[in-house]
């Protein structure tokens, strides 16, 4: 980004201090103490409390710039709202548990309706609906079915929106890879399985793909690839390519983290001592579908990570994670977040000792053999809890490269970069 490009960011930078000034202010002021301590929203329905319901709540509003990697772009500030959700699940016996969630995402100035009601943009819609049932009488065998958000390849992959320890799951999504291909919102309709055994926890499901997903297909044209064989009939005309098969496998050497539900935490901001490695794939026999002769290609990809998160001196929190994914769509195939070839992704955030900001750096490269170049992704950005994950600003500088289904072309029939500068607040009960 250029002198004239960060001239032009000086006032959000100021914004950002100067609420953060102010919060700090407002907490050294001699004044009454009020109690702004988190207390989860349940409804208990026992008297011990082990029947209940819980309520989540949160929004995620964000600010950003334009594309400043265009030439002789001018600054413009834009308004979205990129999550408003709802979730509740009730746990009345310890053998069954239902979830509901619910909310919409990136409502934007571009798809605001007039009436709010004659445009499907900005609907709420269902992110998951499943029952689980306690088969073991351990925590080693669940299993469930619905819509749902157990899914295989990488921790990000089941990421929780909640609690990031960057702004937003790193873009190009590589991790959730399937996102509006075959799923809904990375969720698909389908059973799991899942356990934890000692320092050992798995995830397994069994899924349908959705058929209008879209495809955006970027691969060689000659090779006549379309990620849409669950749509096309096998030569002997019977149907083919319903079945996804995806799982994630993880060994904890520290501290153990909650499987109750899939959302895996961004950070911990040192409360726990986590490091775990992990392993997944995510496999769609005959998922693809070649034009040329009308045979059927499976889709097959692999990955395995590492998540550290973790006090160093007392009140402080180093946060790390590392994945390595191997993807496999058929010969030079790009799909609208990933393609055939390999993604290295990493990032490290530190909380620094007795403060509320974490300073963090995210790196996604790419090698695919349908782009001549890696696709390059870089996010610098900064955390300020306000109230831990429950209130908090993330300021970011996001930056993506060689990847024309993010930029497009320029004038000169060029791949365009883009960067921007974006700022959310984010509140969760």
């Amino acid at each position: 980004m250029d002198t004239k490009h960060l001239l032009r960011l000086l006032p959000l930078l100021a914004f950002c201090l100067s609420l953060s000034l102010t919060a700090l202010a407002q907490e050294n002021a001699e004044k009454p103490e009020v109690d702004h301590s988190y207390k989860p929203l349940t409804l208990k329905l026992s008297e011990d409390g082990k029947k209940y319901v819980r309520f989540i709540i949160w929004h995620q509003q964000w600010l950003q710039t334009n594309n400043l990697a265009v030439d002789n772009s001018k600054l413009q500030l834009t308004n979205l709202v990129r999550r408003s959700r709802f979730l509740a699940y009730a746990q009345v016996s310890p053998r069954f548990l239902i979830l509901t969630h619910f909310g919409l995402n990136n409502l934007t100035p571009d798809n605001l309706t007039s009436l709010g009601n004659n445009g499907d943009s900005p609907q709420l819609f269902l992110h998951d609906a499943w029952t689980e049932f306690k088969v073991s009488n351990d925590d080693a065998f669940y299993i469930g079915g619905g819509l749902h958000y157990w899914k295989g390849l990488t921790r990000l992959a089941n990421q929780s929106t909640l609690n990031f320890m960057t702004l937003d799951q790193a873009r190009p999504f590589v991790h959730w890879h399937s996102l509006a291909i075959t799923d809904q919102f990375a969720r698909h309709l389908g059973i799991y399985a899942k356990g934890q055994i000692g320092q050992f926890d798995y995830r397994l499901a069994f899924n349908n793909p959705g058929i209008n997903g879209l495809q955006n297909d970027r691969g060689d044209k000659n090779s006549g690839l379309t990620y849409d064989g669950f749509s096309q009939d096998d030569k002997s005309g019977d149907p083919t390519g319903n079945t996804i098969i995806e799982g994630y496998f993880r060994y904890n050497f520290w501290d153990t983290e909650s499987t109750k539900l899939p959302y895996q935490v961004g950070s911990y901001l040192g409360a726990k001592k986590i490091f775990g490695i992990g392993a997944g794939f995510f496999a769609h026999p005959n998922g693809m579908y070649n034009n040329n002769n009308g045979e059927h290609e499976n889709v097959i990809h692999f990955a395995a990570d590492a998540f550290l998160d973790m006090p160093l001196f007392g009140n402080d929190c180093l946060n790390a994670y590392a994945s390595f994914m191997r993807f496999n769509y058929g010969e030079n195939y790009v799909s609208r977040w990933a393609g055939t070839g390999s993604v290295i992704y990493g990032h490290v955030g530190y909380k620094l000792p007795d403060s509320k900001f974490m300073p963090y750096v995210a790196l996604q490269s790419a090698s695919y053999e349908g782009f001549n170049d890696n696709v390059l992704g870089l996010d610098v950005g900064l955390n300020y809890f306000i109230l831990g994950h429950n209130a908090k600003l993330t300021l970011e500088y996001h930056t993506i490269s060689n990847d024309v289904r993010e930029g497009g072309l320029d004038a000169s029939g060029n791949i365009q970069d883009v960067s921007q500068i974006r700022l959310q607040a984010h509140i969760f009960l």
